[in-house]
């Protein structure tokens, strides 16, 4: 019995230590392949970010938004030109944890506390 409270004890003590990798700063600007499944069906979308913009491709098609950094690990994108009114609404973006060369992230309307996850690689800067 001790030997069980023991292991549960040292296995709470390991997982409490753990903290998520957060660079975030590294991936302010550069190219990226972002990867998300929506309706269970995996989706890619490449973005190329400068320090104000965002130049976005999905299902070939190209748009740009602005950026704004709410913190080193948080920002906002809005289009610059909407053609549907769901277009008008500005997109969260949340880095969750980082590695060398991608970042996990979580995104959504602003105001929706749905939010959806995925994966980020960085191409080049």
């Amino acid at each position: 019995m001790k030997s069980h409270l023991f292991f549960c004890c040292l296995v709470v003590l390991v997982s409490s230590c753990y903290e998520a990798n957060l660079d975030c700063t590294a991936f302010k600007t550069g190219t990226y392949v972002s990867e998300i499944t929506l309706n269970g069906k995996q989706q890619q979308t490449t973005s190329v970010r400068s320090d104000n913009y965002v130049i976005e491709t999905y299902k070939g098609k190209t748009d740009t938004a602005s950026i704004r950094w709410v913190n080193d690990c948080e920002f906002i994108l809005t289009k610059l030109h909407p053609k549907t009114m769901a277009e008008h609404n500005a997109v969260s973006i949340r880095i969750l944890s980082t590695s060398k060369k991608s970042y996990t992230f979580d995104f959504g309307i602003v105001g929706n506390p749905q939010r959806a996850r995925g994966v980020a690689t960085k191409l080049s800067n």
